[in-house]
């Protein structure tokens, strides 16, 4: 009977379930299984502790590949955020104010610009900095603070402050989970708090977000999912969840239209 399973047998079926379902759901599990919630919620912690899962109110949902270190993670999906950057940069007009996140697939936006056309580029991202050098139409304002080697950006207090001095017109975030519930999610604290700084200075929020960061969750909220404007996704992606994002508020961009 499910009731009489051991720990470790009752763990592989938390995780079969969140590998079939997508996420956990305490409550449902500890009903199904005859046990008490206290004891879902025991094996949850302990899976979350060996990195197996994130827990989020009520449950569980999968870890955020996206969490990797950066060399690691340059060789996650590089196509799809190949696809993703080019996208995002389509989406930007002449002489706007924009706000470039760091990370992989932001790189990749840089990578899609236009050569010759005039905006004002603001990064926390020293190395998104570095590579818009050479385009010379492009007015490039760098925010200053900590440096956070995992993502190479720039973080803390002084990164918020020099940030409340900016009206942009969008800012390009990257995140490493999205979920409607869970929310837009990243696994470093300080880097949660400057991300959402930097939203708060832009008109239009756009979330870039690859296969792997989609219906997972990280350990800190940079904001609810209906704070943001819209969301840049592969083309590969399900419609439901294309769906999923358009009845949450969003605007979805594929191919660089709205879908």
């Amino acid at each position: 009977m499910l009731g009489t399973m051991l720990t470790q047998e009752r763990k592989q079926y938390l995780l079969q379930v969140l590998k079939e379902k997508g996420k956990i759901k305490a409550k449902a599990v500890a009903a199904e299984l005859g046990l008490s919630d206290d004891t879902i919620r025991r094996d949850l912690r302990e899976l979350a502790a060996a990195g197996k899962l994130q827990r989020v109110h009520g449950g569980a949902l999968p870890k955020a590949l996206a969490e990797a270190d950066l060399d690691v993670r340059q060789g996650i999906a590089s196509e799809s955020k190949q696809e993703i950057g080019k996208t995002a940069a389509g989406l930007i007009e002449p002489d706007q104010v924009v706000i470039i996140d760091g990370g992989t697939t932001a790189m990749q936006l840089v990578k899609n610009l236009p050569q010759n056309q005039n905006n004002t580029i603001v990064t926390h991202s020293p190395t998104i900095a570095v590579a818009l050098a050479p385009y010379h139409s492009i007015n490039v304002i760098v925010l200053g603070g900590t440096l956070f080697r995992h993502s190479m950006v720039n973080v803390g207090a002084a990164t918020v402050e020099a940030a409340s001095h900016i009206h942009a017109d969008i800012f390009f975030l990257g995140v490493t989970g999205v979920d409607v519930k869970a929310g837009l999610s990243t696994g470093d604290l300080e880097e949660a708090h400057v991300k959402r700084a930097l939203s708060q200075r832009a008109a239009d929020t756009i979330v870039m977000a690859s296969s792997e960061k989609l219906q997972v969750a990280s350990p800190y909220v940079v904001m609810p999912l209906k704070k943001a404007s819209g969301i840049v996704l592969e083309r590969d992606t399900a419609p439901s969840f294309k769906k999923l994002m358009r009845k949450s508020g969003l605007d979805v961009f594929v191919g660089g239209k709205t879908r």
